[in-house]
């Protein structure tokens, strides 16, 4: 399907899409797919949650990070 194609008709897209990929091209190019959730997910290795694909890489350390109240009052910077 092309890009003006898909365009003039994403529910025709999405329809064809249940059935497999659905390869959108861009000038005569591959430019993007268009899968189902479902297929997305099977892709993802079916168990995968998207947020555990998302979440930080193994050996970053938690930042803490600490919110000051409005209350607080703004403090000049001290350089030593």
């Amino acid at each position: 399907m092309t890009s003006r194609e898909f365009n003039h008709d994403a529910g025709g897209a999405k329809r064809a899409a249940e059935a497999g990929p659905v390869y959108i091209t861009d000038r005569g190019r591959p430019a993007h797919v268009l899968l189902t959730y479902e297929a997305y997910e099977a892709l993802l290795g079916g168990s995968s949650r998207l947020l555990d694909r998302l979440a930080e890489p193994a050996g970053v350390e938690d930042v803490e990070l600490t919110i000051r109240s409005a209350k607080d009052v703004p403090q000049p910077a001290e350089f030593t």
